[in-house]
């Protein structure tokens, strides 16, 4: 069997070359359901997928411009797969959480195009809360906490997509 290198570039090439190996291995691959032509729109069942942020710190571009809100999607399972495969983190096993947030960052500031080169050059402060809140997104569904306040021991949710600190 011949090895062969995989990068993130050449990934799609790679599933559609071993598309049709596959079904001629034995294994069917079921065809795509229509929708009949008079059925209704699919209704919308409340699944939020994207989630507004406020970064600590904010990321300053070239220009000096402090960008400081964005939004982040939910993670597929290609998202998580694809930083395994990365030459970058088979180099470096910390480069994992560039790529991944690199992927899942739709907007930060006026910046629609968010890759690794800008979330290497965040504020570690930034990239722990980035950290952080996709863990909550992904693993919680949600971006609340539940704290207790340390001087009167009374218990609240805070939002930790953004706003300031003591901001209702």
């Amino acid at each position: 069997m011949r090895r062969r290198t995989v990068t993130a570039g050449n990934l799609d090439e790679i599933l559609q070359a071993t598309a049709p190996a596959q079904a001629a291995a034995g294994f069917e691959q079921p065809a795509p359901v229509a929708a009949p032509p008079s059925a209704a729109p699919r209704a919308d069942h409340g699944l939020r997928t994207e989630f507004e942020f406020e970064l600590p710190r904010g990321y300053v571009d070239e220009a000096g411009t402090v960008h400081r809100h964005g939004s982040m999607r939910l993670a597929t399972a290609r998202d998580e797969l694809r930083p395994q495969i990365d030459l970058r983190v088979k180099e470096n096993p910390a480069y994992l959480s560039v790529v991944l947030l690199s992927q899942v960052i739709t907007r930060l500031g006026t910046i629609s195009d968010v890759h690794a080169g800008i979330v290497e050059r965040m504020y570690a402060t930034d990239v722990a809360f980035l950290q952080d809140f996709y863990r909550r997104v992904n693993s919680e569904g949600h971006t609340r906490a539940a704290v207790t306040c340390p001087h009167c021991e009374g218990g609240f949710e805070v939002d930790l997509s953004g706003g300031r600190l003591g901001e209702s």
